[in-house]
């Protein structure tokens, strides 16, 4: 078993002890993380800090019983939950944007008149079709999707992260958005 496997079963055991150290130490290893999933969402250092605070709380509570495989995935989705949720309410108040509204309005292209993106988007998470989609795709197609409607980076940032030009990022979410609405429309989905 690798050291950070290894590190993150530790970090696990402290949890399911109620160990303090179980909080600092998650903090240690992965509160830039957190704070850069969070940040990618809200766009405000504050409301991330939350937002990572808010997680560490839920990973305490949810931890002891939970046995996750891969512990930052399963951090990464807590935060990315919670800064969503956060960020649909600030939305709601103040009709904002931002990169996560740009990202779900390239999306709702998908979605039939009428019907809210965020519940495709969330049923569409839980669902065996898209993880059967993803895995169907190439892996830089699969790479630029993830970094796109995941962790809501901008094209240019995805450009700089993967070499590839902005141009090219865009023509490959084009592809994948296509890919992803004709893979829907086939396994019944209403679009």
């Amino acid at each position: 078993m690798e050291r950070a496997a290894v590190d993150d079963e530790k970090i696990k055991e402290l949890f399911r002890q109620h160990s303090e150290d179980a909080v600092r130490k998650t903090q240690e290893k992965y509160g830039k993380y957190l704070l850069s999933v969070a940040q990618r969402i809200l766009g405000d250092e504050q409301d991330s800090m939350e937002c990572v605070n808010d997680a560490l709380l839920a990973a305490w509570k949810t931890l002891p019983s939970a046995d996750p495989q891969d512990l930052k995935t399963f951090l990464g989705k807590i935060v990315r939950n919670l800064a969503l949720d956060r960020w649909r309410a600030m939305s709601a108040e103040k009709r904002g944007g931002g990169r996560v509204a740009e990202a779900l309005d390239e999306l709702a292209e998908l979605a039939s008149p009428g019907s809210p993106v965020e519940d495709l988007i969330d049923s569409m998470a839980l669902s065996d079709t898209i993880r059967a989609f993803l895995r169907g795709l190439k892996t830089n197609e699969r790479v630029v999707f993830m970094k796109r409607y995941w962790h809501f980076l901008t094209d240019a940032e995805i450009a700089e992260e993967t070499g590839l030009s902005r141009s090219n990022v865009r023509v490959i979410l084009h592809r994948c958005r296509k890919k992803l609405k004709e893979e829907l429309k086939k396994e019944g989905f209403e679009i």
